[in-house]
């Protein structure tokens, strides 16, 4: 429950900045050519490096409103913010070319054409890439909880470790993945389904 939480708020804040810097990248070309090979660094960046500098930027207090330690929760939004972005000026980019060209001939305005052209249209490909975000913010939380040493599934797997738990760290890690492709079932997969089939890209 403590680890959920935390990746909860730390994906959702990298959600919402993805996009908008997603939606920035794709139809700016100096602006992707000056900040996209910057996403795509950071994305490539080992979630665990962002640690020692996440502490000493925040320390190793809690947010006094979320009530979660602010650097486990930038190590977080740090591991999935680049895919986030980058799925979302791909599926954006990948939008065909008439789409927006009937926008403009009926008229539609730039934030119109945004809402209910660009944004509809990249939904198949920034799903995936949600899903490709998750699993880099699960891997960034568990990073940061390794060495952290707090209550959730990291401090759990760290404290097995130390005392040489074999049984408690083996049913620690079935955990991690059981989690992983429940998440995965229950909530992205069933998700991309529906919008792949709304969308006509499936049956």
């Amino acid at each position: 429950g403590a680890s959920m939480y935390r990746l909860v708020y730390g994906f959702s804040i990298a959600l919402f900045v993805g996009s908008i810097i997603g939606l920035l990248l794709a139809p700016s070309g100096f602006f992707n050519w000056l900040v996209g090979p910057l996403v795509l660094g950071v994305q490539s960046l080992p979630s665990i490096c962002w640690m020692p500098l996440a502490v000493l930027w925040f320390g190793v207090g809690m947010h006094p409103i979320l009530r979660v330690e602010t650097s486990i929760l930038f190590v977080v939004i740090m591991g999935s913010l680049g895919s986030v972005s980058i799925a979302t000026r791909d599926g954006v980019r990948q939008m065909p070319v008439a789409y927006q060209r009937v926008a403009g001939t009926f008229g539609a305005s730039w934030l119109q054409r945004l809402m209910w052209v660009s944004i509809p249209a990249a939904f198949p490909v920034f799903i995936s890439g949600l899903k490709q975000g998750w699993t880099f913010a699960w891997r960034s939380l568990l990073a940061g909880e390794l060495l952290y040493r707090v209550i959730g599934v990291g401090g759990a797997l760290t404290e097995a470790r130390d005392l040489a738990d074999y049984p408690k760290m083996f049913a620690v890690m079935i955990l991690i993945v059981l989690v992983s492709v429940l998440v995965d079932k229950a909530l992205f997969s069933q998700l991309e389904q529906r919008v792949r089939v709304r969308w006509g890209l499936a049956k």
